[in-house]
């Protein structure tokens, strides 16, 4: 069996879910596994999906996949996949990727659960 190369945490307050990816790299060493976390915290009773990329410097295709594919189960629930601690590069291949509408963005997790009590 593979060792896994995935290294994340999860918070769970409420209905939030605080998915925090402690690699270096999101790409496609780790983004098979990544979708099938996401897939799993991707439940109706889900009010919102923060992902913390702070720790994340580089992302590739099969990355934006993950991200995309979280979005994509969430939005038959109309429910809100945040982004937060997105760095310069990454944040430069969303915008290349012309992705960037798909995403709330904030700077901490602190920010995104502040700005969604504030919307309730």
């Amino acid at each position: 069996m593979k060792k896994t190369n995935l290294n994340f945490t999860v918070d769970q307050r409420n209905n939030l879910v605080i998915f925090k990816l402690n690699n270096k790299k999101l790409d496609a060493e780790v983004s098979g596994e990544l979708k099938a976390k996401f897939l799993i915290y991707s439940q109706p009773d889900v009010e919102a999906l923060i992902i913390d990329l702070s720790n994340v410097q580089y992302i590739d295709s099969a990355g934006l996949g993950s991200l995309l594919l979280a979005k994509r189960q969430l939005n038959q629930f109309g429910t809100p996949v945040i982004l937060v601690g997105t760095n310069e590069n990454v944040m430069n291949l969303i915008s290349i990727s012309q992705i960037q509408s798909q995403f709330h963005f904030f700077n901490t997790v602190e920010e995104a659960i502040e700005a969604l009590m504030t919307e309730e």
